[in-house]
């Protein structure tokens, strides 16, 4: 046995490192974006969120909010400092207790230091206390606060949260949710979930509502106004909650006689893409001026617009295929939207067959035939768009064209099946458009890279898709417009990015 002998001094400098955490040169400030090319601000880096509790207090008349929000969260590194993407005015930030440093940077970033580091795998309690008025905030020269006259309303994609909530604003982080809001009695607010309870004092009511599963940040959405709210349930007996702005005026009937049929069409989306995920639903339409509709998880935001030329069964049916197809699989990133606005495209154009309106391959024909070979529509390419052309009509339509071109080359047994067994196998998560292709893969046992990279990604028109209805040699007439299609195009103006 050798004895190894170490000098005095040595022993004095081993004391020291001793004295100090072996990992302190790992702690790190955490990345302020979560890593999305499309929006490289969007989001943050070190940490992931599991449930946002927001109890909040709104006064329709000025348009003030206050709020303390706390975030129940797990570290993903060592981390020294972490960043919430938010707008309004913070008056203190709480860290498992102990005051925390904070401060503005950027457009839109809250940098917190906590009192301590904190190690990678900790659970984190974040409380902030804050205020403002949303409308007079803006990012990047734009509002995703919607005044209205008897309120306002957060719901916008791809960010809205940092108008009212302070958060880790990227579907890659989901979490639940419990939102408490106080609001003037004769005032409701409207929120996803279950509504959990209300009660008023001293000229207040609080509404409590509660998402219970997986939601992103842009899909959690507010709304204070004067509602007329409707209940009811679904076949399945899931409970519905509907709210229509008492000053919809003209559009209030067409409004009603579309969302009313919420629980139909769930419930006829359910044979299509496997049984309902979420144990609550509705919609909702506040008296805004914008024109575009939301899939605000359990409870899309439509505004008025979408109803101004009668009842719009279509639209409805876009957003709720959303809750499957957007809400229960999100995107992996901002590029993947393909999977959120192809999909729920399609699903208005089996609608559109389940009413004879139009069959699928009917609207594909015709969206086919309306753009000659030069149109910019084939420049776009829905499997990966670029930020500036996120929300083009191309996503939705060329988009749509892909699935029907993808049912032609498998055949209705596979192709039902993955639209089926998609929302299953990523229930709750995120996924890209690489692995609908795998997944298609493996469902139909054929090899798809070619179609998926001549309809998704080549900026031109493609040769027309297999087993079309009509034939397109010497087609110089207009092309035939399917009695669904004024529905359909209504809803071209979905979102507002």
């Amino acid at each position: 046995m050798h004895r190894r002998i170490i000098a005095p001094g040595a022993l004095a400098a081993a004391s020291v490192l001793l004295a100090i955490p072996a990992s302190a040169a790992s702690y790190s400030p955490g990345a302020p974006g979560i890593g999305d090319p499309y929006y490289p601000t969007y989001g943050n880096g070190g940490y992931d969120v599991s449930h946002y509790d927001l109890r909040l207090k709104y006064q329709p008349a000025t348009d003030e909010l206050e709020g303390t929000a706390t975030l129940l969260a797990r570290t993903t590194q060592d981390l020294s400092r972490f960043n919430l993407d938010f707008l309004l005015n913070v008056s203190e930030v709480r860290v498992n207790g102990a005051k925390a440093s904070f401060a503005a940077s950027g457009e839109h970033e809250l940098e917190i230091t906590p009192k301590s580091p904190l190690p990678k795998g900790t659970s984190v309690t974040v409380v902030v206390r804050y205020s403002g008025v949303p409308s007079s905030k803006q990012a990047y020269g734009f509002t995703s606060w919607h005044r209205t006259p008897d309120g306002g309303v957060g719901a916008n994609e791809p960010e809205s949260a940092w108008w009212w909530f302070p958060s880790n604003d990227h579907p890659l982080d989901k979490a639940t949710y419990d939102v408490s809001v106080l609001v003037p009695d004769g005032s409701q607010a409207i929120s996803n979930g279950t509504l959990q309870s209300t009660s008023s004092r001293l000229g207040w009511t609080r509404w409590n509502w509660r998402s219970d599963k997986p939601q992103a940040t842009y899909l959690a959405t507010l709304a204070v106004g004067r509602f007329d709210i409707t209940t009811g349930k679904t076949e399945s007996g899931i409970p519905v909650i509907n709210a229509y702005s008492k000053d919809l005026g003209a559009n209030d009937g067409a409004a009603r006689a579309s969302i009313e049929r919420t629980g139909e069409v769930a419930d006829w989306l359910s044979e299509y893409f496997g049984p309902y995920p979420y144990n609550a639903l509705g919609g909702y339409v506040p008296n805004t001026t914008t024109g575009y509709a939301l899939e605000t998880q359990t409870r899309p935001f439509y505004s008025p617009r979408q109803f101004a030329n009668g009842s719009n069964v279509s639209v409805v049916v876009h957003e709720l295929a959303h809750q499957w197809y957007g809400d229960l699989v999100s995107v992996s990133g901002w590029k993947d939207i393909w999977i959120n606005e192809g999909f729920a495209r399609y699903a208005q154009w089996l609608w559109s067959e389940h009413e004879d309106e139009g069959t699928a391959q009917e609207l594909a024909d015709y969206v086919y035939d309306s753009h000659p070979a030069d149109d910019p529509f084939w420049t776009v390419k829905p499997g990966d768009p670029g930020p500036e052309n996120q929300f083009d009509i191309a996503v939705y339509d060329r988009g749509a064209l892909a699935l029907q071109a993808l049912r032609n080359e498998i055949g209705d047994d596979a192709f039902f099946t993955v639209l089926k067994g998609w929302p299953q196998k990523y229930a709750y998560g995120n996924a890209s458009v690489a692995d609908f292709r795998t997944y298609a893969e493996e469902v139909s046992g054929q090899s798809l890279s070619a179609l998926f990279d001549t309809w998704l990604f080549q900026p031109t028109k493609p040769a027309a898709p297999a087993a079309r209805a009509a034939s397109i040699a010497g087609a110089s007439a207009a092309p035939e417009q399917p009695k669904s299609w004024k529905k359909i195009a209504a809803t071209n103006d979905v979102h507002a990015h």
